[in-house]
């Protein structure tokens, strides 16, 4: 027989989104932390193609984490959006913003960067109380939807079955070593395919070619 406690809290994991940001901006530190550990791959998600295409793997991530950070303490649950299409927004704003920087100084290689996937949301779904957020321009760095497709096409086309099997993954936001356990093999083979990768997009990035023909 089942003995239930009705009065036993229910773990933080346990929690949804929505809620678990709730607690966060009332003061508690362990929601907030369970939610930024919760998307944590997601951040990773959203960074790897930038990463791909020129910038810093690291800062990227770290950025991204800040735009999470924003999204934690700024979600309104009574507008029509979840928590994760606001988190994207905000992620992807933060992403942006670190690109319109970049071309303002000297790391160049950040304002080469575009986009290799397609956003999951429409940057006129959800309105936020703030302007920073309608304002921005991800025009500016992306391509288009079509153009998007034709670019991820053509550098498949280029990669060996085993980049393609390992670009999957990467852009799904596994590290090195979880794509390294899952595939079996070796990190340092990983890195070495994703900085090939790299080299074939930057190829394709400078050629003008998005057909990989």
């Amino acid at each position: 027989m089942c003995i239930c406690n009705e009065n036993l809290p229910i773990p933080l994991e346990q929690l949804s989104d929505e809620t678990l940001c709730v607690r966060a901006v009332a003061g508690d530190r362990l929601a907030e932390e369970t939610l930024v550990t919760r998307y944590n791959r997601f951040v990773r998600t959203c960074a790897r193609p930038f990463f791909l295409a020129g910038g810093d793997s690291e800062d990227l991530t770290q950025e991204g984490m800040v735009g999470l950070i924003k999204a934690v303490r700024e979600y309104d649950a009574s507008k029509e959006a979840s928590f994760r299409t606001f988190a994207e927004i905000c992620i992807r704003s933060r992403l942006y913003s670190v690109l319109r920087a970049a071309a303002r100084d000297k790391h160049k290689a950040l304002n080469q960067s575009v986009s290799l996937d397609t956003p999951e949301f429409d940057s006129n779904s959800y309105t936020s109380g703030t302007n920073n957020l309608a304002q921005r321009n991800p025009e500016d760095f992306l391509i288009d939807r079509e153009h998007t497709a034709a670019l991820l096409s053509g550098v498949r086309k280029q990669l060996s079955e085993f980049e393609a099997k390992i670009l999957g993954y990467y852009l799904d936001g596994l590290s090195c070593r979880e794509i390294a356990e899952t595939v079996g093999k070796p990190p340092k083979s990983v890195d070495n395919a994703v900085q090939r990768i790299r080299r074939k997009v930057a190829q394709q990035l400078l050629s003008g070619d998005l057909s990989g023909s």
